[in-house]
């Protein structure tokens, strides 16, 4: 295998385990909590650009790029770092649209606040650079590793890999305990949940903390790896991508949302890549949001629960005197 087909894996790869973690994240909030959360990528690029502003150094006059709080922290600090900056934006846009506001007006909300973040990362040139967004993004332990870069490409997807499976654990973790259980009450029949006793309110201001955390710790492992950042890299339309891998694979599915990230933003995405220029420049990449658009309303039509439906809860009743066999 060449040099360039093992480089052009590596990276796919990487990008294939990113993908996973942030599709996770989202599935934990809108599959299994039944939250709409239409500005998941908002939480992605906060996670990516606090990794970078923590991982460069100190801005200084003349500095061909312009931003706050340069620390050059170490690895693993950048990551962590991302993951909280994004959980406590979670936590304050969960407190105002959660508490007051029904599910669909959640939703628009969601919307206007992933294009008032874009617009004030475009505009606001000492916080991010603006517009030309961020570069030269230290990747973690590249100095130290003394690899070449090809080697490092595999170093890092293993890293890649090993987040996503701890990822997947964690979110597995959690579908499976009561706090999952009541989750998925709470989304099938709200009323009900809180009938019973449940904080519908406080289990899903959680559960919207803990998604976003998760979207953060991959937009901070994202931007490490490209070394750059800008507004262009998390416009709203990427949520959709995300949510089209879970709506393919099969909402509160974790498996079946790995398999919708494979055809979604990695296979389908990936596929068009290759097929050659027509009607003009840029038509193709136009072309691939209105085939997600479609992608969604087709699964909603046609198969709302997705390749891998979610499966149902077993529960065995106790037995009782009753239902005991007579000796």
């Amino acid at each position: 295998m060449t040099d360039a087909m093992q480089f052009y894996i590596s990276t796919l790869l990487i990008y294939l385990f990113i993908d996973i973690m942030g599709v996770l994240g989202l599935n934990l909030q809108f599959g299994v909590a039944g939250i709409i959360n239409f500005a998941y990528i908002v939480f992605v690029g906060v996670g990516a650009y606090t990794a970078a502003v923590v991982s460069l150094g100190p801005d200084y006059p003349g500095n061909f790029q312009h931003y706050m709080f340069g620390a050059s922290w170490p690895f693993p600090l950048p990551i962590l770092a991302g993951g909280v900056a994004a959980g406590l934006l979670s936590l304050v846009v969960g407190v105002i649209s959660l508490r007051r506001l029904r599910s669909d007006y959640q939703a628009m909300v969601m919307l206007v606040l992933s294009l008032i973040a874009t617009l004030v990362a475009s505009n606001a040139t000492g916080l991010v650079n603006g517009p030309a967004g961020l570069a030269t993004i230290p990747q973690p332990l590249y100095d130290q590793l003394g690899l070449n870069p090809l080697e490092y490409q595999w170093v890092y997807a293993g890293w890649c890999l090993f987040l996503t499976v701890l990822v997947f654990l964690f979110v597995r973790a959690i579908t499976r305990s009561p706090l999952g259980r009541t989750l998925r009450a709470m989304r099938d029949n709200e009323r009900a949940a809180s009938a019973v006793g449940k904080n519908v309110t406080l289990l899903r201001l959680v559960i919207f903390v803990v998604g976003g955390v998760i979207a953060g710790i991959s937009g901070a492992v994202f931007a490490e790896f490209i070394q750059a950042w800008s507004p262009g890299s998390w416009l709203y339309p990427e949520t959709f991508v995300f949510l089209a891998a879970v709506l393919v694979g099969g909402a509160a599915n974790n498996w079946g949302v790995i398999l919708g990230t494979l055809l979604v933003p990695v296979g389908f995405l990936e596929a068009t890549r290759f097929l050659p220029p027509i009607f003009y420049q840029g038509f193709i990449e136009a072309m691939q949001w209105v085939c997600v658009g479609l992608l969604i309303l087709l699964f909603l039509w046609f198969r709302p629960n997705g390749i891998f439906p979610e499966k149902p809860g077993r529960f065995k009743p106790r037995a009782t005197a009753q239902s005991r066999p007579a000796e």
